[in-house]
């Protein structure tokens, strides 16, 4: 329990403070690598905590658009209370043709990429504008450089991410935790104890959980 507050708000305050040591500074850590600013446009390449991580931090940084690629509703929803502008639940050429259609053609200033996986990066190396960045956090689960990636070079794009280093960002994110400014540890959907870990990593992998928090 935390002093001067409820039981529901205590919990609600554990699960915050504990996105800190992995999804939301992950979500951090690829808006900070991709330069998002006040007045950009940007585009998060996936719907799980990761990536409504870092539409959150995007929203907080002052993007003017921030587009979700995302086709989980639920997810998508929250996606919107953290600050997304717009969702965009289709994939592939598809997809890519209506981020396009949004940015009147030019393509997103900053994408962040937290899926890991080819087609993910195809996506962001899609919408991204010449002049542009793709900050990647989703880590990679392909040997072989991406179809296109020589082509950043045409494009004049930043190829950036990788792990995060939390330790490095959370003295500030603890504050704005503890105040109320920030409150990512929604993206806990699901409660297990200790026995039920294994469901817990289940009901992830089958998309019936967005995160799952454990209990003793």
């Amino acid at each position: 329990m935390v002093p001067g507050v409820n039981e529901s708000s205590s919990d609600e305050l554990l699960a915050s403070l504990l996105t800190l040591s992995d999804v939301y500074l992950t979500g951090y850590h690829a808006a900070h690598m991709g330069r998002v600013a006040a007045g950009k446009t940007v585009t998060v390449v996936g719907d799980g905590a990761v990536g409504l991580s870092a539409v959150l931090v995007s929203h907080q940084l002052g993007a003017e658009r921030i587009i979700l690629m995302g086709r989980h509703k639920e997810r998508t929803d929250l996606g919107r209370e953290f600050g997304a502008t717009d969702v965009v639940a289709e994939r592939g050429e598809k997809g890519i043709s209506e981020v396009m259609d949004l940015t009147g053609g030019e393509g997103s200033h900053v994408v962040l990429e937290a899926v890991g996986y080819m087609p993910a990066y195809e996506q962001a190396y899609g919408v991204v504008r010449p002049g542009g960045v793709i900050s990647r956090v989703g880590v990679p689960q392909y040997e072989d450089a991406p179809v296109g990636f020589g082509s950043l070079f045409g494009k004049n794009a930043t190829l950036t991410g990788g792990p995060a280093p939390v330790r490095a960002y959370i003295d500030d994110a603890i504050p704005r935790v503890l105040s109320g400014e920030i409150n990512p540890g929604r993206v806990f959907d699901k409660a297990v104890r200790l026995d039920d870990v294994a469901e817990g990593y289940r009901a992830m992998n089958d998309r019936s959980a967005l995160k799952v928090i454990v209990k003793p």
